[in-house]
C-alpha cells in the first residue's frame, strides 16, 4: 500500500484536533487490523476474510484446534511468517512516540502481529487484548508452560512455507541449446537432491493462502510440542473466539479508566469497534469525558460519532503520523 500519498484532511478538523491533542493529559487508543493493513498484512475481515477456502474466524476457535490442529497451525504459521516479513509502518512508530511524549497515554491493541512492540512502543503503555502470534503455550491441562516472543520461523520444520522448485533458466545468448540443456539438468539434479537448499534465485515461496496451492495434511507428531511436559501440543498464544481475554490486561485497563480523573481523548484506529469488550471502551471513555477521533478507510466505521468528535478517512499509516505531528514531530519510515 502506498503510504507516501498526502492524506486529505480538513484543515479545520486538523486544527481543532491538534489543539485538543496538545492539551490532553489522559488519552486512550484502541487499535485494530486496519492499522497493520498499511504494512501489507491481511485483515481477515469482511469480504477478504477467507484463508484458502476457510473462514478465518472459524479457524480461530478451540474447537477448530481440537478437530484439526494441523490445519490451524498451518494458518497461524502462515500469519507468523507474514508478520515477520512485514515492517511496522509510520502509524506504529507515531503511536510509540506519542506514548513517550504523553505520560497519560494508554494503548489497547486488538492486533496479534507484533508490529507495535517491534516499533518500540513502550511495553508498560501497550496492552495486547488478543495476545500475540509469537507467544505459545501448552495445551496439556496440568502443564503451565508458556513462552513469549518465540520468533522461530517456522516453529517446526513441517510448517515451513513450501517453495517453488528450481526452474531451468533459458539462455539469452547461446543459440546451440547447450546452456539451456545444462540449466535443465542442474534444475533436475537440485530437485532430486533430498537435502538441497533452493537458492533465492531458483525458487520462491508459494502463497499457501491460495487454495490452488496444495498443502500437506500434517500428523500430530509433526506439530510443535511442549518442551516441558513432552506430551502436550503447543498452541498459538492468541485469544480465540469463546475464550476469556487475559485478566491482567483487563485489570490494567480497568484501573486506568477508573483512576484517572478524566479521559480527554479516545483514538479509534483501524477498527470498527463492534466486538465486545473492546467496543465498550469507547463508551466508557465517553463517560469519563473523552472526545473521540476515528481513523479508518471507511466512513461507516461502526463508531457512532458525536458533533464534537473527529473522523479522519484514509490509510492509518499516512493519517496517524500527520494528525499527531504537532506533538511527536516528523516520523520517518523507521521511526524518529
Amino acid at each position: 500500500m502506498d503510504s507516501s500519498a498526502e492524506p486529505q484532511i480538513s484543515p479545520s478538523d486538523l486544527d481543532s484536533f491538534t489543539a485538543h491533542l496538545q492539551s490532553s493529559k489522559h488519552i486512550l487508543a484502541l487499535l485494530g487490523a486496519g492499522l497493520s493493513a498499511s504494512s501489507g498484512l491481511p485483515t481477515f475481515r469482511g469480504a477478504g476474510g477467507l484463508w484458502r477456502s476457510h473462514n478465518a474466524m472459524d479457524l480461530a476457535t478451540p474447537g477448530a484446534f481440537e478437530e484439526n490442529p494441523g490445519l490451524v497451525w498451518q494458518f497461524y504459521s502462515y500469519r507468523r511468517h507474514m508478520a515477520l516479513n512485514a515492517q511496522p509502518n509510520k502509524a506504529h512508530y507515531a503511536l510509540a512516540e506519542l506514548a513517550r511524549k504523553k505520560e497519560g497515554f494508554l494503548t489497547l491493541s486488538q492486533n496479534v502481529d507484533g508490529l507495535s512492540p517491534r516499533a518500540n512502543h513502550p511495553a508498560d503503555k501497550l496492552h495486547l487484548l488478543h495476545g500475540s502470534l509469537f507467544d505459545v503455550r501448552c495445551t496439556e491441562f496440568y502443564c503451565k508452560y508458556t513462552e513469549k516472543d518465540n520468533f522461530t520461523d517456522p516453529i517446526v520444520p513441517a510448517l515451513a512455507i513450501p517453495t517453488e522448485g528450481p526452474q531451468p533458466a533459458p539462455s539469452t545468448t547461446d543459440k546451440t541449446g547447450a546452456e539451456a540443456t545444462e540449466s535443465l539438468y542442474s534444475a533436475m539434479k537440485q530437485s532430486n537432491t533430498k537435502d538441497a537448499t533452493p537458492s533465492p534465485s531458483t525458487s520462491k515461496e508459494l502463497d499457501i493462502s491460495d487454495i490452488s496451492i496444495p498443502i500437506p495434511k500434517l500428523a500430530v507428531q509433526d506439530l510443535p510440542h511442549c518442551p516441558k511436559c513432552k506430551e502436550g501440543l503447543l498452541r498459538p498464544g492468541v485469544v480465540w473466539f469463546g475464550e476469556m481475554l487475559p485478566l491482567d490486561t483487563i485489570g490494567a485497563i480497568d484501573e486506568f479508566i477508573r483512576t484517572v480523573p478524566k479521559i480527554d481523548l479516545m483514538l479509534v484506529i483501524g477498527t470498527s469497534a463492534k466486538v465486545y469488550p473492546a467496543a465498550g471502551y469507547v463508551d466508557r471513555a465517553r463517560k469519563k469525558g473523552a472526545r473521540v477521533a476515528v481513523v479508518n478507510v471507511e466512513k461507516n466505521s461502526g463508531v457512532g460519532l458525536m458533533d464534537d468528535d473527529w473522523f479522519f478517512e484514509g490509510d492509518a499509516g499516512v493519517v496517524v503520523p500527520e494528525i499527531l505531528k504537532s506533538v511527536i514531530g516528523e516520523i520517518g519510515e523507521e521511526g524518529k
